[in-house]
């Protein structure tokens, strides 16, 4: 049987449009979860990088898909010379003891935010994602991170095991800032 030249751009058009479809389901499967906060605040202050910058460990999260099954979660900020940070997350699967599984990305600062905002990626040039640091303790012991949709939000700490008065004050925090405190899955460290 002879193939036709004629079908190829029809069989072309189908293979884009298979493709854009694949690639808004897969916008859709992020951006369709559940919104902790559909009023999410701007950063309430500015973050000094300096004393930002270092190892943080996640208390607590909204779930993703992205650390499903992830425990013993941290993430490590460093500046970079191009004027960047560098940004290594890491995560243990299954427990915290569990094997380590990091991830290597870079973040710009978004400019007239304080330093509050920040475009991350670990994919390449071209997908970066919003982080926004909503607030944070004087000291930096301390910080919630979430995004303009509310669907994601993280607390992070200078401890890995923060003490139960400090925790509790943490998720008050959350709350007061608007946020669904049962939508957070405490992670083990």
């Amino acid at each position: 049987m002879k193939r036709s030249i004629a079908g190829q751009p029809r069989r072309a058009a189908r293979a884009i449009v298979a493709g854009a479809a694949l690639v808004l389901a897969g916008c859709a499967g992020v951006a369709g979860g559940p919104s902790g906060n559909t009023h999410v605040p701007q950063p309430a202050k500015a973050v000094d990088l300096d004393r930002y910058v270092g190892r943080w460990y996640e208390f607590a999260r909204y779930e993703n898909r992205f650390e499903r099954g992830c425990d013993g979660v941290t993430a490590e900020y460093a500046k970079r010379e191009d004027g960047l940070l560098g940004v290594r997350n890491t995560c243990r699967e299954d427990s915290p003891d569990g094997r380590a599984r990091t991830s290597d990305g870079r973040a710009r600062i978004v400019a007239d935010s304080g330093n509050a905002k920040l475009k991350v990626s670990f994919f390449g040039p071209f997908f970066f994602g919003d982080y926004w640091v909503l607030d944070h303790a004087d000291d930096y012991s301390w910080s919630i991170v979430g995004e303009p949709s509310g669907r994601f939000l993280w607390i992070l700490t200078r401890d890995a095991k923060p003490s139960a008065e400090q925790a509790m004050a943490l998720v008050e925090r959350v709350r007061a800032l608007g946020y669904d405190t049962t939508m957070l899955r405490r992670t083990a460290h």
